[in-house]
């Protein structure tokens, strides 16, 4: 069943909403150092080695697209989770995965 626009960005902002407070929370506890930025639908998150992570909402497919140090993702929205459009792993253990490999910061979403 397809969503629609104002769905589609409810549960992205979610996402997004969940990843910003899991962040703040690892700054705090565990002096994390890590750069959030927000501009329009893209969070970007640079870490201390100036590696970068890329989240951002593709309107028009009403997916969420994930680029890492390893590769780039595209999330789905179906069954009640985002899942990854070629081998279906689920958004949230892949982010933070790659968070925790990547920027060396273990969060909980």
């Amino acid at each position: 069943m397809a969503i629609t626009d104002t769905e589609f960005h409810q549960l992205a902002d979610e996402i997004f909403s969940a990843i910003d407070s899991a962040i703040d929370k690892a700054i705090d506890e565990q002096d994390a150092d890590v750069d959030v930025n927000y501009s329009g639908n893209v969070v970007q998150l640079t870490f201390e080695d100036g590696s970068q992570i890329v989240i951002n909402k593709q309107e028009p497919l009403h997916e969420i697209w994930l680029a890492t140090r390893t590769g780039g993702y595209h999330f789905t929205y179906q069954d009640g989770q985002w899942l990854d459009t070629r081998n279906n792993l689920a958004f949230i253990p892949f982010v933070l995965d790659a968070i925790a490999k990547q920027g060396g910061i273990v969060i909980n979403i």
